[in-house]
């Protein structure tokens, strides 16, 4: 019987369309943020930041996430395979929409390790 391999989220598409356009209420005012994915990049490159980088448009202004490499790392060493980039967008779309609920609003985050690896388990990424 062959193995069935795990199922991922391809990278098909351009991707900016990754994610669509999404919208973020604050808990703590009646503000709604208006969020759009850009791109993705090697924070290690640009940086020297031991990152995978996602940018997204909050409001028109540029938002980078710096998801920590240590966290892919583990999610491979535990599932035997890499994430895709439009995972890793996912994971920083998941952090953002958490941040600016609570009206913490930065040009950069850096997202430690252990919140990459509890995203991924929130999303049920496999």
């Amino acid at each position: 019987m062959a193995k069935t391999s795990d199922p991922t989220i391809p990278n098909a598409g351009a991707m900016s369309d990754f994610i669509g356009a999404f919208e973020v209420p604050s808990k703590v005012t009646d503000y709604v943020y208006k969020c759009r994915f850009s791109h993705c990049w090697n924070g290690i490159a640009t940086r020297h930041a031991d990152t995978m980088d996602c940018k997204f448009l909050v409001d028109g202004r540029g938002v980078v996430l710096g998801l920590a490499h240590p966290g892919f790392a583990e999610f491979r060493a535990r599932v035997g395979r890499n994430l895709s980039d439009r995972e890793a967008s996912y994971i920083a779309a998941e952090y953002l929409r958490g941040r600016l609920e609570q009206e913490d609003e930065h040009a950069l985050y850096d997202v430690p390790a252990n919140e990459v690896t509890h995203i991924i388990e929130k999303l049920n990424i496999r």
